[in-house]
């Protein structure tokens, strides 16, 4: 049995103008071939891959194409997608007959010109290797799922829970894949889009009415006739023509019950629509103030708008300018990124005292540059060996550490995973649990912190990534849409609405 693995992943964020490069994807390896196998052991999706196919006791030769993440920010260059589909193509063409395909993707990846990545890396998928190869597709929970990925691929798994299982989603996905190829399964697919779009704050999986629409999901997968069933909850900044939540149940040749089944997990997030729009995040100041005023522990203050993991662009100066105005005296840790200012803060060399302005270098619609005064305490950067997360290292370029006062930033040139974790801090030396609080550039992946926190305060901040959509500059997706529009029916708006809709997408092997 031959299975080949192509993982190739961004999320993208519409509002942030800074296009992702392939400088951002050779950030954290673009690895092809053996060296796939070879570094990829226990980590993330292609790990959960080989953990299977290594598991299995059947004579699996893999076929490694590319693995390939960048961390989300903007839309990907046309160079950056010309160039995977390259690799994409060569490398099955080069591969010889498969047995099946194990493709993982982002599925809210966006390039130059083009809304549907993984909708265009699927169908080339598909071209080449015809239609009796089976596809599984494993991708991000917060994917838009259109026509084009449904209709050139025999299943879809998505992430079970927030922050993400990636592993999972390998293991899942891998295990599919070879029961469809070693018991002949017939996998049809029902799908739904849903006219919604959510802010960020309630989209972890433990709790809240996200938990009871995965729960409900879950339970259906008790039915051993239901192959896969899974929630599609669009990251929220995804300005696409077709964008829109989802639902997708996978059964073993059963369309009737795949139909019934996603009619109910589209109706569930319906009812639901209301629950997924209250929000959490307090404003600037207060939230400052609250995490100024906790007696003790480490509090974990979330710059929801500047949500590196969710595309921003890392370069607000929000929280940083309350802090300042405010007076907080409790020692703080800010991340930022700026290319321009790591530079500056490098040349000037440790030790220096410099004034810079900060802040609004990558979004400037959203943020104005303020001028502070500091000294810079190290220079560093360069490619770190991470063990949390899920692909083992990353390039910062450029990394200062910048002391204002109170403040202790890390500022650095590439985009890398800002200060959302811990141990991109102690690779300078610096215990984050020496600090009163941490600004985080997320507003849901706060696990890597868990364990040294002793609280969250998520600060309702301006940016691409803002729990406000309302005001966000919408020019693509599809309209109505709820909450930015009244909508009673979804159905009646629903590119993909079911019962009496279109046509149901589905393939049979």
């Amino acid at each position: 049995m031959r299975i080949a693995i192509i993982y190739v992943a961004q999320e993208t964020n519409d509002f942030n103008p800074l296009p992702t490069t392939l400088q951002d994807y050779e950030a954290f390896g673009i690895f092809e071939g053996q060296a796939v196998i070879d570094r990829m052991q226990g980590a993330g999706q292609v790990g959960g891959f080989l953990q299977v196919v290594a598991d299995s006791g059947l004579d699996i030769e893999i076929v490694p194409i590319i693995r390939a993440w960048s961390c989300a920010g903007g839309r990907i260059t046309r160079d950056a997608f010309d160039y995977f589909q390259h690799k994409i193509e060569d490398g099955l063409r080069a591969a010889g007959p498969l047995d099946g395909l194990a493709l993982q993707l982002h599925g809210a990846c966006a390039a130059d010109g083009i809304d549907d990545v993984e909708g265009q890396q699927a169908a080339l998928c598909r071209a080449i290797l015809g239609p009796n190869v089976p596809i599984v597709l494993g991708i991000d929970h917060h994917a838009n799922i259109t026509r084009k990925i449904v209709e050139n691929v025999d299943a879809i798994v998505g992430h079970r829970t927030q922050p993400h299982d990636v592993f999972d989603t390998g293991v899942i996905g891998t295990e599919l894949l070879l029961d469809i190829i070693a018991n002949k399964l017939r996998p049809t697919t029902a799908w739904r889009k849903i006219p919604l779009v959510s802010h960020q704050e309630k989209f972890l999986t433990a709790h809240g009415p996200m938990k009871k629409w995965f729960d409900r999901a879950r339970a259906m997968e008790a039915d051993p006739r239901v192959l896969q069933a899974s929630n599609y909850p669009m990251q929220p900044w995804l300005d696409v023509e077709d964008g829109g939540w989802s639902t997708i149940v996978v059964t073993n040749d059963d369309q009737a019950l795949a139909e019934e089944l996603a009619d109910e997990l589209a109706d569930l997030c319906w009812s639901l629509r209301d629950e997924f729009q209250e929000r959490e995040a307090v404003d600037v100041d207060a939230a400052v103030l609250m995490a100024d005023a906790e007696p003790e522990g480490l509090v974990v203050l979330s710059d929801t708008g500047d949500t590196v993991f969710g595309g921003a662009a890392g370069d607000s100066n929000v929280i940083l300018e309350a802090v300042l105005r405010l007076g907080i005296k409790k020692p703080i840790l800010i991340p930022m990124i700026s290319p321009a200012a790591a530079r500056t803060l490098a040349e000037a060399g440790e030790g220096a005292s410099v004034t810079i302005a900060l802040g609004g270098d990558g979004a400037p619609e959203f943020f104005s540059p303020i001028e502070v005064t500091g000294t810079v305490r190290k220079v560093g950067g360069g490619v770190l060996n991470i063990v949390e997360g899920h692909h083992g290292a990353v390039d910062l370029g450029i990394a200062v550490i910048f002391d204002i006062g109170s403040v202790t930033m890390m500022i650095t040139e590439l985009r890398g995973l800002a200060g959302n974790l811990p141990e991109l801090y102690e690779a300078f030396g610096i215990d984050p649990r020496d600090y009163g609080i941490a600004v985080l550039k997320t507003a849901s992946n706060f696990q890597y912190f868990s364990k040294i926190a002793s609280c969250v305060i998520r600060a309702d901040t301006p940016g691409p990534g803002q729990s406000d959509v309302f005001t966000l500059p919408w020019k693509r997706i599809p309209r109505p849409i709820y909450p930015l529009d009244p909508v009673d029916d979804w159905r009646a708006v629903s590119s993909m609405p079911g019962g009496g809709g279109p046509s149901r997408t589905h393939r049979t092997v």
